[in-house]
């Protein structure tokens, strides 16, 4: 196959010697040193890192020190790369001589999306003369440390990522992953309102994964952290700390019961509507958004939008919903006009998607939108949605009836002793 130009673009943050490591073993590549393109993005170091001398094509790019910004770091790299395939690295991990063919010949077999093997070790007193005996003759190895058994046991389970399912990006780390570029511009790179450590990696590879790309893990690109895995320091309350900071921020942008629970409204909803309620009552919009929103972590968004002057929702929205939130959403719902659900709850028809549900209202998974398998296998769910009425009575939809009790009790000749534990307000006189 024709070789392509491979862009390693390595955040970098005051870590002169990992940096070096980095540097040096992208040296010892067996890809071909003149199509590698390295691209060193700093995060505001006090002093720019200078590469040295290289045999390959080499540069630094930097951003001024405003806190972590590793996402905004990794975009800056990007941009300034020159090659179709974007291999990041952290500039903490060093990768074995046969670690960029190794991301190469999995694209090449159709992955859009590599994660290589992270290894661990305790580098801090590595020289490069030193990684170099190591990498090359296996002399002078530095002390292994474990590896992750949580990533270990999801790439069994997901054969590789080849199986995996909507909690794929689990098991998707930043230090270790490359991708085209053509996936990358088209989600739109990292998110960079992450400003803390963890999270923007899984959140990137859920957009990809909603895209329609296919992701793989590939066992043969192994690369070596300086130092234990930070996810096994469940002890440490420094640790525990950072990732609750981690979690809200994935809560944000990630949308599933895993990263948010439930009971809460997110700017990204999971279950996306677009309903057309192009002449329809306000009556009947109202009490078509009531029912869809019902249960379910979910966003509307109306056509014509009259009934938005009555509604005082957060979910609820004029016109068609925005890139960001599709990109984000897991399900896509059509309706062409208003419906109310019976039996079921808009999440749990997401849950078994795709599913047409009578002849207005279709469950999709964005995921199987981009990569055309949306249609073939649809579900059909009889009985589950009804058209709102032409003239629905919301006071009676909604339950009150208290005038009807009321006139019950006053033909009742019971005695007044019989009235008592009945509500104030509905007892009335004997």
């Amino acid at each position: 196959m024709t070789l392509p130009l491979v862009s390693v673009v390595v955040p970098h943050y005051e870590s002169p010697h990992d940096l070096a490591l980095v540097l040096t073993a992208l040296e010892l590549q067996d890809h071909p040193l003149d199509l590698l393109d390295v691209v060193v993005a700093d995060d505001g170091s006090r002093t720019r890192p200078g590469p040295g001398p290289r045999p390959y094509a080499v540069r630094v790019v930097a951003q001024a020190d405003e806190g972590f910004r590793a996402a905004a770091a990794r975009n800056l790299g990007a941009r300034a790369a020159r090659g179709s395939v974007l291999c990041f690295l952290d500039a903490d991990t060093v990768p074995e001589p046969g670690y960029v063919s190794a991301v190469v010949r999995s694209i090449a077999g159709g992955a859009d999306l590599v994660v290589g093997r992270r290894r661990h070790a305790d580098l801090g007193a590595t020289s490069p003369a030193q990684l170099r005996r190591w990498l090359l003759e296996g002399v002078g190895a530095p002390e292994v440390l474990e590896e992750p058994a949580w990533l270990a046991e999801g790439y069994a389970r997901t054969d590789d990522l080849r199986a995996a399912g909507d909690d794929a990006y689990r098991f998707v780390i930043s230090a270790v992953l490359s991708t085209t570029r053509r996936l990358f511009e088209e989600v739109g790179g990292f998110e960079e309102a992450f400003r803390a450590y963890g999270g923007e990696d899984w959140e990137f590879a859920h957009r990809c994964w909603l895209r329609g790309a296919d992701l793989v893990h590939a066992r043969d690109a192994v690369a070596w952290h300086d130092g234990p895995d930070f996810a096994g320091r469940t002890g440490d309350a420094d640790a525990l700390h950072s990732r609750n900071v981690e979690g809200l921020a994935l809560a944000r942008f990630v949308p599933g019961p895993a990263t948010r629970g439930s009971g809460l409204v997110w700017a990204h909803p999971d279950v996306v509507v677009r309903l057309d309620d192009t002449g329809a009552s306000d009556a009947q919009v109202v009490e078509s958004v009531r029912s869809l929103l019902a249960g379910s972590d979910c966003g509307v968004w109306l056509r014509a939008g009259s009934a938005l002057d009555l509604l005082d929702d957060p979910r609820v929205h004029r016109g068609e919903p925005p890139n960001a939130v599709l990109a984000r959403a897991r399900f896509r719902v059509e309706l062409d006009r208003p419906v109310v659900l019976s039996g079921a709850t808009l999440q749990e028809l997401a849950d078994v998607a795709p599913v047409r549900v009578g002849e207005h209202l279709t469950v999709r998974r964005t995921r199987d939108v981009h990569r055309g398998e949306d249609g073939a296998a649809l579900l059909r769910a009889p009985g589950v949605s009804a058209p709102v009425p032409g003239e629905v009575d919301l006071q009676r939809t909604w339950g009150r009836a208290d005038h009807r009790r009321t006139v019950r009790l006053r033909r009742w000749r019971g005695s007044p002793a019989d009235l008592a534990g009945l509500p104030a307000d509905v007892a009335g006189e004997p």
